[in-house]
C-alpha cells in the first residue's frame, strides 16, 4: 500500500513523503470532501512544518479555506476539528514511528474518521495523477491558537477526591506540549515530568510505550519517588500505557476494565466496545458494572464507527488508544491519564489492588509471525480449529469453553494490513494451558519475530 495505509497515512521522509506529494494530499483531500473549510495541526517532527505548509498550499489551491492551529497532539487535532465549524481535517504526524518518518491522521466532520475503506484509497488514487493546479479562487489561512480550550476540555474529565502523585514520561513527544497547561488546571495531579521537551528525533527513546523497554524510565520514576502511577505516552499523544504504584505494567485491555466501572457508575447501562483481542476480563467487567459489553474489530476507524452507531459512552483497544463518547467519540491520551487519575483518586486502595482481581486469567501478549501466504495460514488454522466456535470479525478467532468451564481458551490470529505478517493473541483460564497452546499454534504458523 506504499504510504496510503488503512487508517492513515505514513513514510519515510523524503523519500516516500516529501513537500511534492504531501501539496497533493492536501488537494485530493480537499476535493474529496468537497470542503470549504479545513483545519490543520501538526507535531514536533523536524520536518513536520515544511509537511504542513505542503499540505495547506494544496488545500488552498482547492479553493478551500484552511484553520492552521500550528503544534498539536492528535487528539487536540481531533477535538479542534470537532468543536469547530469545520469540513474536517488532519495532523500532520507519524504517531510513534522513528523521526524520519512523518505521516498525517484524516478527518471529517465532526472528527469522524477518514481511512482506507472511505477516503484514504480514494486519495492515492488521485496523487497518483497529475497535480489538477489552483483552482479559480484560492482559500486563505487563518492561524488558530487551540491549547488552552484543550486543555480545559481535558480538564473537564478531571474529577480527582483527592491529590494523586504521578510520574509522566511524553517521550520528547506532543504531550509535552499538552500536558503542562493540564498540571496547572488540574493541581491535584501531583507530577514528575520525564522528556517534555519537543524533540522529533526522539533523543531519550522510542515514542510507543507499548514496547516494555519503553517504560522502564516512568517505571524508575515512579520507584525512585513513592509515585501512586505512572504514565508513558506515545509521540503523538493519542495512546498512552500505565504501570502501578511497584512499577508493574497494566495492560491497557485491563484498564479499559477498570475505566468501564467509572464510566458505567456514572451512566449505567450503556454499551461499551473493546477490540477484540482484549481479554474476556474485560466483557465480564461490563456486564458486571450493569453496561453492555461490545467486542469489535481492531483499529480507531471500525471502533468510533461502532461507538457512534450504538452511542456506546467508552471504548478500548489492547494498544492503548481509549475513546470518550463525549470527546466526539474520538481517542485521547490526555483524556485517559486524567480519567485513570480520577479513578486511583476515588479508590483508598493502591492501582496494583484495584488491578488485582482482573489480572486472572492469562495471555500470550500480541506475537507477530513472517508469514508470506497469510490466507493459506489462516485458512489452515480454520481447519486445524474447526471444533471450536469461530469467527471471522478479524482474521480468525476461535473459543473452547466459557467462563464458567472448568478450563477455557481462545485465540485470535489476524493478517496485517501493510505487511507479510500474523498476529497472534491468545488467552487461557490457567498458565498452563496458556502455554501449552502457544506451542502447539508457534508450531503451525512459524517463528515468532524478535
Amino acid at each position: 500500500m506504499g504510504i496510503f495505509k488503512a487508517y492513515d497515512i505514513r513514510g519515510l521522509v523524503p523519500s516516500e513523503l516529501d513537500p511534492s506529494k504531501a501539496r497533493a494530499i492536501g488537494n485530493a483531500f480537499a476535493r474529496l470532501l468537497s470542503a470549504k473549510r479545513l483545519l490543520v495541526g501538526r507535531d514536533m517532527r523536524s520536518h513536520s512544518p515544511e509537511i504542513a505548509r505542503a499540505v495547506i498550499e494544496g488545500i488552498l489551491d482547492a479553493g478551500c479555506d484552511v484553520i492552521d492551529i500550528g503544534l498539536a497532539s492528535t487528539p487536540m487535532a481531533y477535538f479542534a476539528i470537532g468543536s469547530s465549524d469545520v469540513d474536517g481535517g488532519l495532523n500532520v504526524t507519524a504517531s510513534h514511528n522513528p523521526g524520519q518518518y512523518n505521516g498525517m491522521k484524516l478527518c471529517g466532520r465532526g472528527a469522524t474518521p477518514i481511512s482506507a475503506a472511505n477516503g484514504i484509497l480514494d486519495i492515492e488514487r488521485a496523487c497518483s495523477k497529475p497535480y489538477p493546479g489552483p483552482a479559480g479562487v484560492r482559500g486563505s489561512v487563518r492561524q488558530v491558537d487551540m491549547l488552552d480550550a484543550y486543555a480545559r476540555h481535558v480538564a473537564r474529565f478531571a474529577n480527582l477526591a483527592r491529590p494523586v502523585r504521578c510520574g509522566v514520561d511524553a517521550a520528547n513527544g506532543m504531550a509535552g506540549l499538552t500536558v503542562p497547561p493540564l498540571l496547572e488546571l488540574v493541581p491535584s495531579i501531583q507530577a514528575r515530568t520525564l522528556f517534555l521537551d519537543l524533540d522529533g528525533t526522539f533523543p531519550n527513546h522510542e515514542a510507543n510505550p507499548l514496547k516494555e523497554s519503553n517504560l522502564d524510565p516512568v517505571r524508575e520514576l515512579v520507584k525512585r519517588h513513592g509515585l501512586e502511577v505512572g504514565i508513558g505516552f506515545d509521540g503523538d499523544a493519542d495512546r498512552c500505557c500505565f504501570v502501578d504504584e511497584a512499577g508493574r505494567t497494566v495492560p491497557a485491555d485491563l484498564m479499559t476494565a477498570l475505566l468501564s466501572r467509572s464510566f458505567l457508575a456514572r451512566q449505567p447501562g450503556r454499551p461499551i466496545v473493546y477490540d477484540l483481542r482484549s481479554s474476556w476480563v474485560v466483557k465480564e467487567e461490563i456486564q458486571r458494572a450493569g453496561g453492555t459489553p461490545v467486542r469489535d474489530r481492531v483499529g480507531h476507524s471500525f471502533i468510533k464507527a461502532t461507538m457512534r452507531k450504538l452511542g456506546a459512552i467508552f471504548g478500548g483497544e489492547l494498544s492503548g488508544h481509549f475513546y470518550f463518547a463525549d470527546n466526539y467519540v474520538c481517542d485521547s491520551g490526555e483524556i485517559a491519564f486524567v480519567s485513570a487519575l480520577s479513578l486511583v483518586a476515588a479508590s483508598r486502595q493502591p492501582l496494583s489492588a484495584l488491578v488485582a482481581d482482573l489480572r486472572r486469567y492469562h495471555a500470550t501478549g500480541e506475537i507477530n509471525f513472517h508469514v508470506e501466504d497469510k490466507a493459506a495460514a489462516i485458512a489452515a488454522l480454520k481447519q486445524r480449529y474447526r471444533d471450536g466456535r469461530q469467527d471471522e470479525l478479524d482474521g480468525i478467532t476461535v473459543e473452547y469453553g466459557d467462563l464458567a468451564a472448568r478450563e477455557w481458551w481462545w485465540f485470535n490470529v489476524r493478517a496485517s494490513n501493510t505487511e507479510p505478517v500474523l498476529r497472534l493473541n491468545l488467552e487461557a483460564k490457567t498458565q498452563a494451558l496458556c502455554q501449552q497452546k502457544r506451542d502447539e499454534l508457534v508450531a503451525m504458523i512459524g517463528t515468532p519475530e524478535a
